[in-house]
C-alpha cells in the first residue's frame, strides 16, 4: 500500500473514532523503506517485532514472531551447497540435465531420501546430508543425477536419531553391491516448498537462561527445529506445534517459531491430535455453510424422486460389514430368474444425489477426499447426517442407491450388466461373523441363507478366475484392538481374522469397479476418473527374491502371473505362516496404487498390477471416497439419471483433483497405522510379553522382526556397523549379498524365528517406541534371560541355525489361529 493511501486511511479512522485525540494511530511495517515514507508523512511507525516487544506481557506474542534474523549477524561456515535460482532451474529442466519431482524422506534413514520423476521407471535415489541440501519431506526439488560410476543403492543401515555428534554419518551409504545399482543424484534447489506446522516436543537447553531451543518434530522424517522461546519452562513436558521459517546455508537445522501449545505428552486426547496434524488430516468441525447443504430433517424419499429410480426395495438385499459400522456404503443381493439365470446386485449408497457439484459440501468433501479411520475414532469425510444416516444402507429403512446389476450363469460368466438409479431396503445388516454363521448352518434355509450361500459360491469361482489371470494375493501385518467403553483405552488386541465373507464381499466390489470402469472409458475416454497400480521395477523385488532363495525357493518376478505362481508354490509345511511372511514382504515391494485421469495417461499405463486387471476404478465406497462421488456423477451421465456439468469434462481441474486423491489417502493410511502404533504403547504401557517371532528383514544394523499372535512389528538393533561391536562388545558380521547378520555360530536369515520380549522403551518421551528384545537364540551377553525359559524352543534353535542354505528344518512352534 502506498504511503498516500495509508495517510489517507489514518486520517478515515481519526474521523472515525470518537476521543480522537487521546488515539495514536501507528503503521506496524519490517519493510524499511515503506517506515521511512510513512515518517516523513507525519505517520507513528515501528516494526512488528518492536511493537511486541513493548506490550507489558509480550513474550508469549514475541515466541510467535518468524525468526527472519535468527542468528543472521553470526559468521558461520556454510554446511550446505547453495541452491540454484528460479531462472537456472528452468533452464537446466529445459536442457534436461536438471528434473523436478517430489521428495519423501526414506522411513528407515533420515540421511537417505527420494525423489518421483515424471518418466523415470524408479524413484531418483538421494543420500547424505549435503545431497538432501535442507530439503524436507514432501517438497518439490530440483535434482541432478550423479554419473553413472557414483550410483547408489538405499543404505542397509537403519537410522532414525539425528545426534549432534554424528560425524561419521554420511559413511555406510554407499554400497559394494554388485547387482544393478540405482539412479542417483543431488538437490541442488527447492521449486515450492511443503512446509506447514509440525507437532513435537522443546529439547531442554543445557545453557542456563538460554533463549534458543531445538524443536524435535514427532514425524522422524522432519528435522528437529531451532526456536527462540522465553517460555520454555512451561512448554517442557508439552507437545507443541511450531512452524518453519527459513533454513539457512550455514545452520544444520532450519530456523522457526512456536505456534501453540497442545497438551501434556502421552495424553491421548493429545497424542491422537497430534496423529492428526502431523499427517495433514483435515479435522475441524463443519461449517456452517456446509452443514446449510443437508437436507432439513424428518427427511423421506420424495414421489418425484422415487418416480425417477428402479424400484427394488421387494428384493433380499443384504449388507456385510465390520462389526459396529455405521456408514454402510454397499449391499448386496442375488435371485434366479426365469431364463435360469442368476441376478446378482451391488448396490451403493447414492451420495452424489446428496451432494451437488461445487457446493461448499461438494468442496468440502473433495478437500477431504478420505474418512480416515484411526483405532477409536472416524473422521468423516462427510457430515455424520450422510455418512451414518441418509446414506448409510441401513436395515429396514428406504434407501437411495446406485445399483450395478449383472445376470450371470452358474460359473460367474456376464451374460448382461444394467446400471440404475435405484430405491432399496435392506432386509439384513450383518458383520461378516454373522453371514458365515448363516452360511455354514445348514439348519437355515431362508432367503436371506439362500442369498448368501449363492453369494458365496460365486465369489469363490470369480476369484479363482482372478487369480488365473495373474492377480496377485498378498498379506499385510493387521490387528483388532478391543478398546475400553468409558475410557476408549485398549484393553486387548489380536490379529484380525478373515472369513470366506470378507472375500466374498470383496470380490462383488472387485467386479462392479471393474464393470463400471469400462462403461465411463468407453463414453468419457478423455475425462474418466480410474485408478491404476504400476508395474514395479525388477529391482524391488531384490528383498524378495533372496528371501526366497535363503530356504530354498525360486520366486520369479518377471510377470505378476509367474509372482503369483512362485508365491503359492513357496509353501513351508514346517511353517504354517511362511507364506503369510513372503507376501508381507512381496507387498512392500509394491507401488502405490493412484487416481489418474484417462486422458493423462497411455492405454498401457492403466494396468492394475495387484488386481491383474486392464482397467480399474473406485465405484463401491462413496460415503468415504471422494474419488466414488466422482465415478457415480460420471456413470449417472453415462446411463441419462443425471445432467452433465462443465467441470466434469475438465481434464486439468480433475488432474489436479487426483493429486489431491493421492496425497490424502496416504496420509489417512498413515494416520491410521500411527494411530495403530500409539494404542500398541498405551496397551503394552504397563505390560512385558514373551512371544515367538520371525525375522521379516535382515539390516546391516537392525533385525526387523513380525510378532504374529499380535500382528506388530518391531526392531532389535545390534547398534554399530559390519564387523563392529555393539554396545553390549558382541560382533556381529552383515552380509550384504545373503542379507545375513552372524553371530558366532548363529546367523540370522529373513524369515528365521525368534523369541523376543516386548515391552515400551520410555527412555525417549518424544519417540516411545515398542521394544523388542532379543530371548532365542540365546546370544551371551546380548540377548536376556526370561523365567519361562523353554527348552524346546532353545532346541528348535539350535537346530535352525545349523542347517545349510537352503535347507528346511522341521518347526514345532505352535501357532495361535490368525
Amino acid at each position: 500500500m502506498s504511503t498516500t493511501k495509508i495517510r489517507l486511511l489514518k486520517d478515515y479512522l481519526l474521523n472515525k473514532l470518537e476521543n480522537k485525540n487521546s488515539i495514536s494511530i501507528i503503521l506496524l511495517s519490517d519493510d524499511a523503506n515503506n517506515r521511512k515514507k510513512a515518517q516523513e508523512s507525519g505517520i507513528i511507525t515501528t516494526t512488528v517485532e518492536k511493537y511486541i516487544r513493548s506490550l507489558k506481557d509480550f513474550r508469549y506474542l514475541a515466541d510467535k514472531l518468524s525468526q527472519k534474523s535468527n542468528e543472521s549477524s553470526e559468521k558461520k561456515e556454510n554446511l550446505y551447497p547453495a541452491h540454484l535460482s528460479n531462472g537456472q532451474i528452468h533452464d537446466g529442466i529445459k536442457r534436461k540435465d536438471i528434473f523436478q519431482g517430489l521428495f519423501f524422506v526414506s522411513k528407515d534413514n533420515y540421511l537417505e531420501g527420494f525423489v518421483n520423476v515424471d518418466g523415470f521407471e524408479k524413484p531418483i535415489l538421494i543420500q547424505g546430508r549435503c545431497a538432501l541440501n535442507r530439503a524436507i519431506d514432501g517438497d518439490l526439488v530440483a535434482i541432478k543425477l550423479l554419473p553413472h560410476n557414483e550410483w547408489s543403492l538405499p543404505s542397509d543401515m537403519v537410522l532414525q536419531d539425528d545426534q549432534e555428534n554424528d560425524e561419521d554419518e554420511d559413511l555406510q551409504l554407499s554400497s559394494t553391491r554388485s547387482f544393478e545399482k540405482q539412479m542417483t543424484g543431488n538437490i541442488v534447489g527447492i521449486i515450492r516448498r511443503k512446509w506447514r506446522q509440525y507437532c513435537g516436543i522443546l529439547l531442554k537447553n543445557d545453557v542456563s537462561k538460554g533463549s534458543y531451543h531445538l524443536f524435535s518434530p514427532s514425524e522422524r522424517k522432519i528435522p528437529k527445529v531451532r526456536v527462540e522461546t522465553r517460555q520454555s519452562e512451561s512448554l517442557i513436558g508439552q507437545k507443541i506445534v511450531v512452524a518453519i521459517d527459513h533454513w539457512p546455508r550455514n545452520s544444520r537445522y532450519p530456523h522457526g517459531h512456536f505456534v501453540r501449545a497442545l497438551g501434556a505428552i502421552g495424553d491421548k486426547t493429545t497424542e491422537n491430535e497430534v496423529i492428526l496434524l502431523e499427517h495433514d488430516i483435515p479435522h475441524t468441525k463443519f461449517s456452517e455453510e456446509v452443514l446449510s447443504f443437508l437436507p432439513s430433517m424428518p427427511w423421506q424419499i420424495s414421489k418425484e424422486e422415487l418416480s425417477k429410480r428402479i424400484d427394488l426395495r421387494d428384493l433380499t438385499i443384504c449388507s456385510v460389514d465390520p462389526p459396529g459400522c455405521t456408514d454402510i456404503d454397499d449391499a448386496l443381493h442375488t435371485r434366479m430368474l426365469e431364463n435360469g439365470l442368476i441376478e446378482v446386485g451391488v448396490h451403493i449408497a447414492d451420495v452424489s444425489h446428496f451432494i451437488k457439484p461445487g457446493n461448499a459440501l461438494d468442496k468440502e468433501a473433495a478437500t477431504r477426499a478420505t474418512t480416515v479411520y484411526l483405532v477409536d475414532k472416524r473422521i468423516d469425510m462427510v457430515p455424520e447426517l450422510l455418512s451414518s444416516n441418509l446414506c448409510s444402507l441401513r436395515e429396514g429403512v428406504e434407501r437411495l442407491a446406485f445399483s450395478c446389476i449383472w445376470e450371470m450363469d452358474e460359473n460367474a460368466n456376464i451374460k448382461n450388466t444394467k446400471y440404475h438409479k435405484s430405491v432399496i431396503k435392506s432386509k439384513k445388516a450383518m458383520t461378516y461373523e454373522e453371514a458365515q454363521l448363516i452360511i455354514d448352518d445348514t439348519n437355515k434355509n431362508d432367503d436371506i441363507a439362500k442369498s448368501l450361500r449363492r453369494l458365496n459360491s460365486l465369489a469363490k469361482i470369480l476369484k479363482n478366475k482372478r487369480l488365473d489371470n495373474g492377480a496377485l494375493v498378498l498379506a499385510s501385518p493387521e490387528i483388532r484392538f478391543q478398546v475400553d467403553n468409558e475410557t476408549h483405552d485398549p484393553i486387548d488386541v489380536e490379529s484380525k481374522n478373515n472369513l470366506e465373507t470378507n472375500s466374498m464381499v470383496e470380490e462383488f466390489m472387485l467386479l462392479a469397479n471393474v464393470s463400471v470402469a469400462e462403461k465411463i472409458l468407453k463414453e468419457f475416454p478423455e475425462t474418466a476418473m480410474l485408478r491404476r497400480h504400476p508395474i514395479p521395477p525388477q529391482t524391488n523385488f531384490e528383498p524378495l527374491i533372496k528371501a526366497g532363495r535363503n530356504l530354498g525357493f525360486n520366486i520369479v518376478t518377471t510377470t505378476g502371473r509367474e509372482l503369483a505362481r512362485s508365491l503359492d508354490e513357496a509353501v513351508n509345511l514346517d511353517n504354517p505362516y511362511f507364506n503369510t511372511m513372503l507376501r508381507i514382504v512381496a507387498t512392500r515391494c509394491m507401488m502405490q496404487a493412484v487416481y489418474f485421469i484417462s486422458g493423462t495417461a497411455q492405454n498401457c499405463d492403466y494396468f492394475h498390477y495387484g488386481l491383474a486387471a486392464p482397467i480399474y476404478t473406485h465405484f463401491t465406497s462413496p460415503i468415504r471416497r471422494y474419488a466414488d462421488i466422482i465415478v457415480h456423477r460420471l456413470l449417472a451421465a453415462c446411463i441419462g439419471a443425471d445432467k452433465m456439468y462443465p467441470q466434469i469434462l475438465d481434464k486439468t481441474a480433475n488432474a489436479l483433483l487426483c493429486n489431491n486423491l493421492n496425497y490424502r489417502n496416504r496420509m489417512a493410511q498413515m494416520a491410521g497405522r500411527a494411530s495403530v502404533a500409539l494404542n500398541t504403547h498405551l496397551f503394552f504401557k504397563n505390560r512385558m510379553a514373551c512371544e515367538n517371532g520371525y525375522i521379516l528383514s535382515v539390516r546391516k544394523n537392525a533385525l526387523l522382526i513380525l510378532v504374529p499372535k499380535y500382528g506388530l512389528e518391531g526392531t532389535i538393533y545390534v547398534y554399530g556397523k559390519t564387523d563392529m561391536p555393539c554396545k553390549s562388545g558382541i560382533i556381529f558380521k552383515y552380509d550384504e549379498e545373503n542379507h545375513t547378520l552372524s553371530c558366532g555360530h548363529i546367523t540370522f536369515r529373513a524369515f528365521d524365528p525368534v523369541k523376543v520380549r516386548l515391552s515400551i522403551d520410555s527412555s525417549d518421551i518424544q519417540h516411545e517406541r515398542l521394544a523388542l528384545e532379543l530371548v532365542e537364540p540365546f546370544i551371551e551377553n546380548f540377548s536376556i534371560k526370561v523365567e519361562t525359559h523353554n527348552e524346546s524352543v532353545q532346541t528348535e534353535m539350535e537346530n535352525f541355525n545349523k542347517r545349510k542354505p537352503g535347507q528346511r528344518v522341521e518347526m514345532k512352534f505352535k501357532k495361535k489361529k490368525l
